[in-house]
């Protein structure tokens, strides 16, 4: 009885915590961030979310699943419509998601100028959104908490 108390007490207490501090956001970004670093290097697997091979989705889905964003894992097509839309200020912030080739492939914006991705000949790895990527970009969407 002493124990179910304590755990709805607790239960409470987050219930009225506010939403997300400052500290916990960094946090939450760093996490994304170490996620990503640890999942590099793993090869590529059409249909695989990890935890040793990915394909571009399934990459996706790991890093948020890992990171305690919970989707249903699914393909690249799906997950933008899943997704909140990207101002147009803000689609080459760190932790979107870009869309590549009418929604076929996707990745984690890393900054303006390169992204992260599972590709087909190199596995999970950092690539730069230009010359090749760049022209195949189909859109942006938020990663969601």
């Amino acid at each position: 009885m002493k124990r179910a108390l304590v755990a709805a007490f607790a239960l409470l207490s987050l219930a009225a915590a506010p939403a997300q501090a400052p500290d916990e956001e960094t946090d939450f970004w760093g996490g994304v961030r170490q996620v990503i670093q640890h999942h590099l290097g793993r090869p590529y697997v059409w249909g695989a979310s990890g935890l040793k091979s990915f394909d571009c989705s399934g990459f996706v889905w790991r890093v948020m699943f890992d990171n305690g964003v919970l989707l249903k894992r699914t393909t690249a097509r799906k997950l933008y419509v899943s997704l909140r839309p990207v101002a147009k200020d803000e689609r080459w912030s760190f932790g979107n998601i870009v869309f590549f080739d009418n929604l076929k492939h996707c990745g984690i914006v890393d900054g303006p100028s390169t992204f992260y991705h599972a590709q087909t000949s190199r596995g999970t790895t950092l690539s730069e959104f230009d010359p090749f990527w760049r022209p195949h970009i189909f859109g942006f969407r938020a990663l969601k908490r």
